[in-house]
């Protein structure tokens, strides 16, 4: 940003500032109180949204590790059951071709 952008920046800041203290609905102390509670519930939202955040993590990497869990024990079983089909398949030749 240029020296005219910000200057025209800062310029409608404080117009805009001053304006909202003549028109403002309410006295100082009333306006900062307000400001505060919105600030502490905004604080509050906050918190909730990480924790349901947080929650939705945790069930989410639960499900992955079930889901890797379930992979792991079915790749095994194939591996089993194709060292069992090997040694089906090949075990009886090599015991045709042993010498008596």
């Amino acid at each position: 940003m240029n020296r005219d952008g910000l200057a025209n920046f800062f310029l409608g800041l404080g117009i805009g500032v001053g304006l909202g203290m003549l028109f403002a609905p309410k006295s100082g102390n009333e306006t900062r109180e307000l400001i505060l509670n919105k600030a502490d519930q905004g604080k509050e939202f906050i918190k909730k949204q990480t924790a349901t955040l947080q929650d939705t993590a945790n069930t989410l990497v639960d499900k992955g590790r079930d889901v890797i869990g379930r992979q792991r024990d079915t790749i095994n079983d194939a591996l089993l059951a194709g060292k069992q089909a090997y040694r089906e398949k090949v075990e009886p030749r090599i015991a045709e071709n042993l010498p008596s």
